[in-house]
């Protein structure tokens, strides 16, 4: 994780690394560091709840160390796109749309597997084809 190593998309890294580019944080601070976006930023205010329900004081230990405070870190990044390039939360695809099938629909997909291309003369038998002779009494006869 980006954020624990202090390789990622923050200036405190770039200072180091990446020297032509800027390394200050789009909300005025000098030099943006992890401290600065997990206990400072105001960016990232509305979404610090997150680590403050595992460290008050959001101790960098305690987040960056801890089973449960890596949890909370990776629920912060998750709603908070801190430490991505652009400083914003990840697009979230959108649910797919999901319409109820009646049940014609469901019993005509499994016996004709949706084939929309066949023609009328060539399409296989479809289970409402099935003719019923109404003469046709078989019986089972117990003698």
């Amino acid at each position: 994780m980006q954020c624990r190593s202090g390789h990622g998309f923050i200036g405190e890294y770039y200072s180091k690394f990446v020297p032509s580019k800027n390394v200050d944080c789009p909300c005025g601070a000098e030099l943006q560091t992890r401290e600065h976006i997990l206990r400072e930023c105001p960016r990232y205010e509305d979404f610090r709840y997150v680590l403050q329900k595992v460290s008050q004081d959001i101790c960098l230990a305690d987040i960056l160390g801890k089973e449960e405070g890596i949890e909370a870190l990776i629920e912060f990044l998750d709603l908070s796109g801190a430490f991505t390039v652009t400083g914003r939360p990840r697009n979230q695809p959108e649910p797919p749309m999901y319409r109820p099938r009646g049940i014609q629909e469901e019993l005509d997909e499994w016996f004709n597997n949706n084939d929309e291309d066949e023609t009328d003369d060539n399409r296989e038998a479809d289970w409402r084809d099935e003719v019923v002779d109404e003469d046709d009494h078989d019986t089972v006869n117990d003698d």
